[in-house]
């Protein structure tokens, strides 16, 4: 079985960003990312309300990662420090040998390419630094975006799960995208 261990933080770099360690410096982007209905429009949890709430969030994401659960980055360019995401690896199973990768990225971003550079780098994370068999990604099926980036990175679609989901009183499908380990 796999063991994780995120001590010493991996800051890790692509050509333009900087994928970094998140702390309440960042309340205020944590905020406005996880507070904007179209940002978490596909992600059923609740939307944040105040900087209260986006720093119980930054508290849970450090948590994981010092218990070596789950590990997330802020997205920032290399020039700017301003967080402009969150990617990061979710569910993880170190017995299956698989982990579900996630992210978000404020609305004024998307179509830069931000994500799928993130996204690849994370690949490459995964297979050889965290020793993954397989990555995948559960999404919103209305998600067309978030599709294409997974496509793009080389996912393919295993399964649409319908109305598997239940949240706010109302059924939701998902799908879900992976990806095997280059042999």
């Amino acid at each position: 079985m796999l063991e994780f261990n995120f001590t010493p933080f991996p800051v890790i770099e692509t050509e333009r960003l900087l994928l970094k360690r998140i702390t309440n410096d960042d309340v205020n982007e944590v905020f406005e990312l996880r507070s904007n209905p179209e940002t978490m429009k596909y992600i059923p949890r609740p939307l944040v309300k105040d900087n209260e709430d986006a720093l119980a969030h930054i508290a849970m994401i450090d948590d994981k990662i010092v218990t070596n659960v789950g590990i997330n980055w802020g997205i920032t360019l290399k020039d700017n420090p301003k967080l402009l995401g969150i990617i990061g690896y979710y569910r993880m199973q170190p017995e299956n040998y698989r982990a579900e990768i996630g992210y978000m990225l404020l609305p004024e971003f998307h179509g830069k390419g931000i994500i799928p550079e993130a996204v690849n780098r994370l690949i490459a994370y995964g297979f050889e630094d965290l020793k993954l068999h397989s990555i995948e990604a559960v999404i919103d099926p209305e998600n067309y975006a978030s599709e294409k980036v997974l496509q793009k990175c080389g996912f393919v679609k295993e399964a649409h799960l319908k109305e598997s989901e239940f949240y706010e009183g109302r059924f939701l499908d998902k799908v879900i995208y992976s990806l095997l380990e280059p042999k």
